[in-house]
């Protein structure tokens, strides 16, 4: 091989290496449109559902427009994966919402929690939803909260407040559970910053806002009651 051949080949394999080089980046730029816009584009199994609550246009076909307002939701609230499909849990929580929001000034229509009892703190599982009465007459709520998960759930029945500490500190979780007011056992009620619609709820505990943790402290005492019944969505 003369030194002419030589440098032609030299030439050649440098080009070569330099193409090789080109083309995957050319490939990883060309996917990173895809990767930014991740937004599931498949209609979900309450596409309608979801788009009536979202106020978006009810035809059951999921839209890119769609998609972003249920990813708008569903990173709101902590629901994963965030992809914006229309599927059980996110209807499941805004569904918690609609019977929050129907529950409106009179949240013991029902009659469920007791009115023999004098001042009582309710919960209802089924609503996700929390108030304050003596007798009849309600005095704080109703407000949404996080009871437990599926496994952890927050145990029903008659209760009584039996120790409060305004700032806890939960050895077992590793974490703070301001305004904690004991009722069974472990379970208390707390705030916490989460949504009140984060899934898959708490260890237990019935969590709330902290301005609504902090109006239970002002109103309940130990020896107070506390009934709990319902049934959380999904557990």
């Amino acid at each position: 091989m003369n030194r002419v051949t030589r440098q032609i080949g030299r030439r050649a394999g440098i080009a070569a290496g330099i193409t090789g080089l080109v083309v995957p980046m050319t490939i990883a730029l060309g996917t990173a449109p895809a990767q930014a816009a991740s937004c599931n584009v498949t209609t979900g199994p309450y596409q309608k559902q979801v788009e009536k609550f979202l106020g978006r246009t009810v035809d059951g076909r999921q839209s890119l427009a769609d998609c972003q307002a249920i990813q708008a939701f569903q990173r709101k609230h902590g629901i994963t994966p965030t992809v914006g499909y229309a599927g059980p849990l996110t209807w499941r929580t805004m569904n918690t919402m609609i019977q929050q929001k129907a529950a409106g000034s009179n949240p013991n229509k029902d009659r469920r929690c007791p009115t023999n009892k004098g001042r009582i703190a309710c919960v209802d599982l089924t609503r996700q939803l929390s108030w304050i009465q003596d007798g009849s007459r309600l005095t704080y709520g109703p407000v949404p909260v996080r009871t437990g998960r599926d496994g952890a759930e927050t145990r029903t029945g008659a209760k009584k407040v039996y120790w409060r500490n305004i700032n806890h500190w939960s050895t077992l979780y590793n974490v703070s559970m301001p305004y904690a007011q004991f009722f069974d056992g472990g379970q208390a009620f707390h705030s916490t910053t989460k949504s009140m619609w984060n899934p898959p709820g708490s260890a237990g505990c019935v969590n709330m806002t902290s301005k609504d943790a902090k109006a239970y402290w002002s109103l309940l005492r130990n020896g107070d009651d506390v009934f709990v019944y319902g049934r959380k969505p999904g557990t």
